[in-house]
């Protein structure tokens, strides 16, 4: 996938706006079973808000490394709640579309 533009950006975090946190990562970071989890919920839905309880100083760190090993783009991080995306790989399968760059 290529890097989000900032109108794509903007358009996903609308969207975002009205999800709630479908996960919640605590002390102990980022488990195989919570990437396990973020994949299968990115592959249903391509949008998914998580929320970082008791690691929020290390949040951009771990953020960084959920993208890197879902391949997934990071489309915002607000307080203690990030916002991945990742596009399915099947046009007939998408739920989103994305503005054009």
């Amino acid at each position: 996938m290529t890097q989000l533009s900032n109108p794509q950006r903007q358009h996903l975090r609308r969207l975002a706006h009205s999800l709630k946190p479908i996960l919640q990562i605590g002390k102990a970071g980022v488990t195989d079973q919570v990437r396990v989890s973020i994949d299968q919920v990115l592959a249903a839905h391509e949008l998914v808000k998580i929320k970082f309880v008791g690691s929020k100083v290390e949040k951009e760190r771990l953020v960084a490394t959920l993208s890197h090993q879902t391949r997934c783009e990071i489309v915002g991080v607000i307080g203690n709640t990030a916002v991945l995306y990742r596009q399915h790989p099947q046009k007939d399968k998408r739920r989103i579309e994305l503005p054009a760059p």
